[in-house]
This record gives C-alpha cells, sequence and structure tokens, in this order.
C-alpha cells in the first residue's frame, strides 16, 4: 500500500485547505488512518485520527473544532478539512495507516505506512 498526499499550499491566516491523501491498496476497516505534521528541528506530531471502522475520531487539542478529518472507504481516500488555520499550523503534513489501533493514537512508530508529505504554510 502506498500513500499520496495533495492539497498543501499557501494561505492566510484565517484561511482553509482540504487536504488528500489517497491509498493505492485497500485500507481493510478497522484500521487506524492519521494526519500527522512536522516543522524542522521538532519531533513529528499527530493532528487527527480516524478508525476507518467504527468511524471514531481523535484530535490534537490545539486543533479541535478547526478541522476535520474524514474518511472515504470507497475512494480510499482520507481527507483533512483545515479551517482557521493560523501561522503555527504550518508544517509539512503526512498520512499515515496503521493495521492497529494505536494507544495513544498519537504514537508515530505504530503507524507503518506513510505518505511522502505536502506542504501547508500559512502566513
Amino acid at each position: 500500500v502506498q500513500l499520496v498526499e495533495s492539497g498543501g499550499g499557501s494561505v492566510q491566516a484565517g484561511g482553509s485547505l482540504r487536504l488528500s491523501c489517497v491509498s493505492s491498496g485497500y485500507i481493510a476497516s478497522g484500521h487506524c488512518m492519521g494526519w500527522f505534521r512536522q516543522v524542522p528541528g521538532k519531533e513529528r506530531e499527530g493532528v487527527a485520527a480516524i478508525d476507518t471502522g467504527d468511524g471514531s475520531t481523535y484530535y490534537l487539542n490545539s486543533v479541535e473544532g478547526r478541522f476535520t478529518i474524514s474518511h472515504d472507504n470507497a475512494k480510499n481516500t482520507l481527507y483533512l478539512q483545515m479551517n482557521s488555520l493560523k501561522p503555527e499550523d504550518t508544517a509539512i503534513y503526512y498520512c499515515a495507516a496503521s493495521p492497529l489501533k494505536p494507544k495513544p493514537w498519537t504514537a508515530v512508530s505504530e503507524y507503518n505506512t506513510w505518505g511522502q508529505g505536502t506542504q501547508v504554510t500559512v502566513s
């Protein structure tokens, strides 16, 4: 399975972007998919995750209420709708998939498939 992100770009503070992550293979129900972000010199942090089985969602506190994660099983595509963007949201965003239910959901080591990343810049 390969993951390919798209939808990054530059936007002014308060604007919106929608990231997409297409899977080249089938992501079985019950897997966990997530969005992570990283800035130079800092560790990769979990932004949001979704259980593709029961639809449970999880968010980083600082993005809750502004970002929405969703997954279209028919299209094998993961989305991240980002609204009210802030300069501190600037980062490279990665999608990831785990065959398990990572605990905590932010555990980077629990995800075994990663996309190449897409840059989001908020000014």
